[in-house]
């Protein structure tokens, strides 16, 4: 089988990688992100053209994961309250937590083969969750997350009708040990990223067409939207 892992530079790409690769069932593992092959998920010329690439030398994936993502950009940290509000940390939410993932959908959806199982598998997290939101904050990064999951719930209802083998979901990692949740780590248990894939994997794999477009926790127990 063949797997692509999107944000491959990140702690959790990184393990994800890795253990795709010790795994015997792939035998072709393909990373892309912005600091190895300059892939900008925010530029849709940029996306289009790794897609357009990657088709022409490999045709399709049995596994796509995005893991790429962002808490704290251009060092706005995640708001307390809504007074603290601000436009432009809010629009570069949006751009990297829910139009990135959206324009990956758009372009490598074409990658998933057609008449046999693949898995379109987005890094998102429960936080986006509008039914388990229970402590508020956050607002920004809850929201980008958020709107991740209603694009790709929409786009799992229409790669259904031309892919009715496709998996199409979001997952919630958990709490990981990587650079991004360095700073809340003290009031959060974490476990590794290596931990963090291997149950994504795991869920990966138990995960049938049924499943499209819904949100999973690496428990693999669904989240409310």
């Amino acid at each position: 089988m063949k797997a692509l892992v999107i944000g491959s530079s990140g702690g959790i790409g990184r393990a994800l990688e890795a253990r795709l690769r010790a795994d015997p069932r792939f035998g072709t593992v393909v990373t892309l992100s912005r600091s190895e092959q300059g892939l900008d998920i925010c530029d849709e010329t940029s996306v289009a053209e790794a897609a357009h690439r990657l088709q022409i030398e490999y045709d399709a994936f049995d596994l796509i994961i995005n893991a790429t993502g962002a808490l704290v950009i251009n060092d706005s940290l995640p708001e307390k309250t809504i007074k603290t509000l601000s436009v432009d940390a809010m629009m570069a939410q949006f751009r990297v937590n829910a139009i990135g993932p959206a324009l990956l959908l758009k372009h490598f959806q074409s990658l998933m083969p057609r008449e046999m199982r693949s898995v379109f598998a987005s890094l998102s997290a429960r936080l986006g969750s509008i039914g388990d939101n229970r402590l508020g904050g956050w607002i920004s990064y809850r929201a980008a997350k958020a709107a991740q999951n209603q694009i790709v719930k929409t786009a799992a209802l229409e790669i259904a009708r031309t892919h009715p083998e496709a998996v199409v979901v979001t997952l919630h990692p958990g709490t990981v040990m990587t650079r991004l949740s360095q700073p809340y780590l003290k009031v959060h248990q974490a476990v590794t990223p290596d931990h963090a894939a291997l149950r994504l994997l795991d869920v990966i794999a138990n995960l049938r067409p049924s499943h499209s477009g819904g949100f999973f926790s690496y428990s693999g127990q669904p989240i409310d939207w």
